[in-house]
């Protein structure tokens, strides 16, 4: 219809990394994750109607915004992702896998514990990759892990955390054996992802 504009929304692009890339190791092998991470960035720039100039980071490591437009990585060895908003946000994939059982008392308290009843290790890694993604959002990194808290599980794929007084929703996504966490800035999310391109 005429007249309509489009609510805005955000297009996190997940990318497999291709098996020649993931043979590769040491630092050859974080160059080429970190490239096409960024490549997915500019998917993500191009799917939300913007254009990415160049990428970079501030003395911190965090990245600074581009033509406008804001902008977030995350990579594994085996899936890489990158979306870019025009308000500061964030991205993390993990794979889901035992880790040590210390970890349990750093990544949440006993409160934020109770507020779910799934697989331990899925709650784990609920908590860890929305965690990371609002610290990146917010330009902290992981030393402000004891200033965000999870407050609700608000479904199966979003929970509520606040850091600092304010609250971020997160939007999760199961790839595979992977968990990815997006702040959503209330926008809707598409994903774009590789395992609709197999």
């Amino acid at each position: 219809m005429e007249g309509l504009v489009e609510k805005p929304a955000l297009f996190p692009v997940i990318l497999k990394v291709p098996d020649t890339i993931r043979a590769w190791r040491g630092r050859r092998h974080v160059i080429a994750l970190s490239r096409l991470a960024r490549a997915a960035a500019r998917q993500s720039a191009r799917r939300s109607g913007g254009v990415l100039g160049r990428l970079q980071k501030d003395r911190e490591g965090v990245p600074l915004p581009s033509n406008g437009w804001y902008w977030t990585v995350t990579h594994k060895p085996t899936y890489v992702a990158g979306v870019t908003g025009r308000k500061p946000l964030g991205i993390d994939i993990e794979r889901i896998r035992p880790r040590s059982r210390n970890l349990f008392r750093k990544i949440a308290n006993q409160q934020e514990w109770q507020l779910g009843g799934e697989d331990e290790w899925h709650l784990f890694y609920r908590f860890w990759t929305a965690k990371e993604a609002v610290l990146k959002a917010v330009g902290v990194g992981m030393k402000g892990l004891s200033n965000c808290r999870v407050v609700s599980i608000d479904s199966g794929d979003t929970l509520t955390l606040v850091y600092r007084g304010t609250s971020w929703e997160i939007q999760q996504r199961i790839l595979d054996d992977h968990l990815v966490a997006i702040t959503t800035n209330g926008l809707a999310v598409h994903w774009d992802s590789a395992e609709r391109r197999r």
